[in-house]
């Protein structure tokens, strides 16, 4: 029962951004959508990767929360990466830190990694063993990771906390 209302949800989130990017409201193209939706969800279901991992629905509300959040962090981040990248001197001090996560689910961990990836300036290298291995392009950007702000913002995110 649990996996129809995955199934189910999934199917309305594709249909609906599919919506979003065609643009077009015509009869024959919604019941395309809604078909192509369905189909997807079909196939998903038969490949069972309809799960609580594949869509994890209790993080639905939150994501309005923490994606404009993320959103003005990755504008910081690339405002100051391209201060770098025009400086003539081009100040950076390449640095390799190691993060411990807070989040207690793969797909808050995962999150965690994707989030300091989208971050310009710094990427996400290795997930292992309890902690993430990142590389930061200044060593203010590896302090401020390291100031765990948004390790904070994701488990809250994350919501099993």
């Amino acid at each position: 029962m649990k996996n129809t209302a995955y199934a189910f949800s999934s199917a309305i989130v594709l249909f609906a951004f599919w919506l979003l990017l065609s643009g077009y409201f015509e009869p024959f193209l919604i019941v395309a959508g809604a078909g192509s939706a369905l189909g997807v969800v079909l196939l998903a279901r038969r490949m069972d990767v309809v799960d609580a991992e594949g869509y994890p629905l209790r993080l639905g509300w939150r994501v309005l929360l923490y994606w404009p959040w993320l959103f003005k962090e990755i504008a910081k981040s690339a405002w100051g990466v391209a201060r770098i990248i025009v400086a003539p001197r081009l100040p950076i001090s390449p640095t390799l830190v190691r993060v411990q996560p807070t989040q207690k689910s793969a797909v808050g961990v995962v999150t965690y990694a994707n989030s300091i990836t989208l971050t310009p300036g710094t990427i996400s290298v290795e997930v292992a063993r309890g902690e993430i291995l990142v590389h930061a392009l200044t060593r203010e950007s590896a302090a401020g990771l390291l100031e765990g702000e948004m390790d904070r913002r994701v488990t809250r995110f994350e919501g099993l906390s």
